[in-house]
């Protein structure tokens, strides 16, 4: 699995997680998610992602999205 993969899974579970908890805790965690689609927007300009910089200092392969 690449680093692009690894990225978008996180940032989808993310943004589907802080969703239940809006539905069942508090309708706060909806900043989380504005948070995280925020930063995938800002991601798809500049190429700046600091989950794709810890993921590739572990190892992980990258792929042609974040270099």
């Amino acid at each position: 699995m690449t680093v692009d993969r690894l990225v978008l899974g996180f940032a989808g579970a993310m943004i589907l997680i802080s969703l239940l908890l809006a539905q069942v805790h508090s309708g706060y965690w909806l900043w989380f998610t504005a948070f995280v689609g925020a930063n995938l927007l800002q991601s798809a300009f500049t190429g700046f992602c600091p989950l794709a910089i810890i993921l590739r200092k572990i190892g992980v392969k990258p792929g042609p999205a974040f270099k």
